[in-house]
């Protein structure tokens, strides 16, 4: 990949040594060794499934970094890179899956599902936004059924009314979104950003949107309000209300989305399973577009995120390939 050098290498060594010292920051730091030390094989086990490998003559991808205050100098907060991937063997007119991470999740440009989409013959953004705190944090406290829907407005849009927690309009989703797709036009006018955008607003219908926890959750609130080309969920939305922890109101909602283009997993032996089990229904995701993760942690990863060790782990883990795939479909020839 023409991003990694000497200093990936470095930080590869570091956290080998991290993953000896049992502290307290176990969570992030394990997590971190578990991607490491999966990514070769993961890697191998992309470049083998899908169209656009060694095998067709050009198995490099391009991967841009997106500073989230260059592209909008109104951002003050959260501006760690963002980054653009592009497989050159594919086509310039294929989707863009947008990805957002989870809650204290940093983009990186060796994001195993955005390295793993671009070899699917997508482009990826995966993208920086402010995530903390995270719905779970927030809305539990509050009363009102509808804080979860009144947050993601406020997270994706900088509207809403929330007055609890605020992000600037500017450093909302879409507006990082907008900006990040127009730099990348400005910068690299022959690359095809600027399909991504229609009169300088996303063009919704060339998107897949996926993420992972909080970012699973947005993606699938942008998803009822826009239609996108397909929604790819890892472990959430779980957003409920009241004491029986009932699905929040948004998720019955219709969608702009068809419900044919809406995928979806989760863990069985993650803490919320139950809770985004019922999410999932509530959002009529198609009962075999979903998929039930079952294998244990691999051995580099026990120990990490020792509260709820099954909940980030299946974006990370390579056995989970053929459930990614099958999440994402092929975008060459449709879904």
């Amino acid at each position: 990949m023409t991003v990694l050098g000497p200093r990936f290498f470095r930080m590869a060594a570091s956290m080998r040594d991290a993953r000896r010292r049992a502290t307290a920051r176990a969570f992030r730091l394990g997590l971190v060794v578990a991607v490491l030390a999966s990514t070769t094989s993961l890697l191998q086990a992309a470049r083998a499934a899908p169209s656009f490998s060694a095998e067709n003559g050009n198995s490099d991808l391009q991967v841009y970094a997106v500073i989230p205050s260059q592209a909008d100098s109104r951002v003050r907060n959260y501006d760690q890179p963002s980054y653009a991937i592009l497989n050159p063997a594919a086509p310039k007119s294929t989707p863009l899956v947008v990805y957002l991470p989870g809650t204290a999740g940093t983009p990186s440009p060796t994001s195993i599902i955005g390295n793993f989409v671009a070899r699917l013959g997508y482009r990826a953004l995966v993208l920086t936004y402010n995530d903390k705190p995270s719905i779970s944090q927030v809305c539990p406290r509050d009363p009102d059924p509808n804080c979860s829907q009144r947050f993601r407005e406020m997270r994706t849009t900088g509207e809403g009314g929330f007055d609890q927690e605020t992000n600037p309009p500017a450093e909302a989703i879409v507006p990082r979104l907008r900006a990040a797709l127009t730099w990348l036009g400005r910068h690299y006018p022959d690359a095809g950003w600027d399909q991504y955008l229609v009169n300088g607003d996303p063009n919704w219908p060339r998107l897949v949107l996926s993420g992972l926890s909080q970012g699973a959750g947005m993606a699938a609130y942008l998803a009822h309000r826009h239609p996108v080309d397909r929604v790819v969920l890892f472990s959430s939305p779980w957003d409920t209300t009241g004491q029986d922890q009932h699905p929040a109101p948004w998720l019955y909602e219709p969608s702009q989305t068809p419900r044919d283009r809406w995928f979806a997993e989760y863990h069985e032996r993650e803490n919320t399973a139950r809770l985004i089990a019922n999410a999932y229904q509530a959002l009529n995701i198609p009962r075999d577009h979903i998929f039930v993760f079952q294998h244990d942690l691999p051995m580099q990863a026990r120990g990490a995120n020792a509260s709820n060790p099954f909940h980030a782990i299946t974006t990370h883990d390579p056995r989970y390939v053929p459930q990614w795939r099958a999440m994402f479909g092929d975008p060459v020839e449709g879904r």
